[in-house]
């Protein structure tokens, strides 16, 4: 992708509902018929741990067909030392727009202006498939589990500083601001404030199950 063709800003409280409609277009019947993540990025904004100075939009021609947006997160050492690291999703690319490096574009920017903050380390739950070009490993390679020593599948790690974790054993803690997203009533009174919709069943839902709910064991 050209860099002349899109310009990447701070998301603004105008572009609110615009983001909020690329992520329901972005992500329906992809992981669960339907979607939750448009109300996770409405509410999101609201949480302690949104980080607003990492919420980007790239735009083209006039009109916004990607975001990415950061909550803090935090890393514990097994003698209880709080690391500071930061986690990003929803990451949208409209699907007319998909595969044609405005992710990527937007990621690299993100982690530049992440380093420019501060932050060295980035934790997220996400596809393999779609991370690893991107610098991502599995949080096995870094010793990043879950409490209970679980080391999920979709959890990954990428070093924004080389060597900052540095091979100790680390249980990742993620924001709360996605447990909102559970009250499933709240969902769908927020769906309906968007064109219709239907709901339906597609591969990619058991990917994201197995994905999900698979770690590595050795």
């Amino acid at each position: 992708m050209n860099k002349n063709d899109y310009i990447i800003r701070l998301e603004t409280e105008n572009d609110y509902r615009e983001v909020e409609n690329l992520t329901r277009e972005a992500f329906w019947n992809q992981s669960v018929p339907g979607c939750y993540e448009h109300y996770f990025v409405h509410t999101m904004r609201r949480h302690p741990d949104f980080i607003q100075k990492l919420a980007l939009v790239l735009e083209k021609d006039g009109k916004i067909i990607a975001n990415v947006m950061y909550t803090k997160s935090t890393l514990v050492d097994e003698h209880g030392k709080e690391k500071p690291i930061i986690s990003f999703g929803p990451l949208c690319v409209h699907p007319n727009h998909q595969r044609k490096g405005c992710g990527k574009a937007l990621l690299e920017y993100s982690f530049d202006r992440a380093v420019e903050m501060g932050y060295d380390a980035i934790v997220i739950f996400g596809n393999p498939d779609n991370y690893v070009s991107r610098g991502f490993k599995s949080c096995k390679k870094y010793n990043v589990c879950l409490e209970g020593d679980v080391f999920p599948t979709a959890l990954l790690v990428k070093e924004l500083r080389a060597g900052v974790l540095d091979g100790r054993k680390w249980v990742y803690y993620p924001s709360s601001a996605e447990s909102l997203c559970d009250d499933a009533e709240a969902v769908e009174k927020f769906d309906v404030l968007f064109p219709p919709k239907e709901k339906a069943w597609q591969p990619s839902q058991e990917e994201f199950y197995i994905h999900s709910h698979s770690a590595i064991s050795w």
